[in-house]
């Protein structure tokens, strides 16, 4: 518990570095945008210098680095926790940027020395990033975006029975719309992101402990959306609690097991690369 604490201190502090805004992306009608993904690298470093690759800005905070790309945050440790296994086998199988230029950027991120996978059957337009510790990262294309690169889906695997339910209860949660995508259940309407469901064979592990231990959420209005998802039947991780800088969070778990931060942040400060 003193581990995540400090955690979301840490986090919260980052938040709070400067009064320059550095939203990722506006709230929708619900007071809900996409906020940042929580990894727990085995090695910051290596981490570090990926995500440079690829074009992230970064603040450092305490001498942990925090990595911005439109659209989504990516802190690269959690205290003293460790993580344990890819976002393979987990709900969450994978996450996903789209860039401008499938080719041009994977050119660029080569160079950079960042490890670029091809596109399923050699797609022009699609190609992976994995981590060295294991995290998925799939990347698309629109030639139209304005950015190199920016966060666009989080991709969870469930059993078939259960996605038209996760569908609905991320639609409802957090103020998107069920949709389709290429024939495939997607909840959109969440500022910077896409939620995408596929099918897997069996139940697929929770994120809690794994290298992806969970994604986050920021909220207009801390107690409010508390309240309704309170209203709405689900169960808080743990009590609300305030940080020194005045910001919220909380934790929750959606049935399926993907732990959830839920925060309402001060602006971010400048990069500092």
């Amino acid at each position: 518990m003193k581990t995540t604490v400090f955690s979301a201190l840490l986090f919260a502090s980052a938040l709070a570095a400067s009064p320059a805004a550095a939203q990722p992306a506006p709230f929708n009608e619900a007071g809900v945008t996409m906020g940042h993904w929580h990894i727990v690298s085995k090695d910051v470093e290596v981490n570090k210098k990926l995500f440079l690759g690829m074009g992230a800005k970064m603040f450092m905070v305490g001498g942990n680095p925090l990595m911005m790309f439109p659209g989504v945050y990516i802190n690269l440790n959690l205290g003293n926790e460790k993580g344990e296994g890819g976002t393979q086998g987990s709900v969450v199988n994978h996450v996903g940027f789209i860039v401008n230029n499938v080719q041009e950027q994977v050119a660029k991120w080569k160079a950079a020395g960042v490890p670029v996978l091809p596109g399923t059957n050699n797609r022009p337009d699609q190609a992976f990033v994995v981590t060295p510790d294991g995290v998925r990262i799939e990347i698309l294309e629109d030639k139209t975006q304005s950015e190199p690169v920016k966060n666009e889906h989080v991709h969870f695997f469930l059993p078939e029975a259960e996605i038209a339910k996760a569908q609905a209860w991320y639609a409802k949660t957090f103020g998107g719309k069920a949709d389709t995508r290429n024939n495939a259940p997607v909840v959109n309407g969440i500022p910077g992101v896409q939620l995408r469901f596929a099918k897997a064979d069996t139940a697929q592990a929770p994120t809690r402990g794994r290298i992806l231990d969970h994604i986050g959420f920021d909220v207009k209005d801390h107690a409010a959306f508390v309240k309704k998802i309170e209203a709405e039947g689900i169960k808080l991780d743990e009590p609300p609690r305030k940080v020194p800088n005045g910001s919220s969070i909380t934790y929750i778990t959606d049935p399926w097991g993907t732990r959830i931060e839920i925060i309402e942040r001060a602006p971010l400060g400048s990069p500092v690369l």
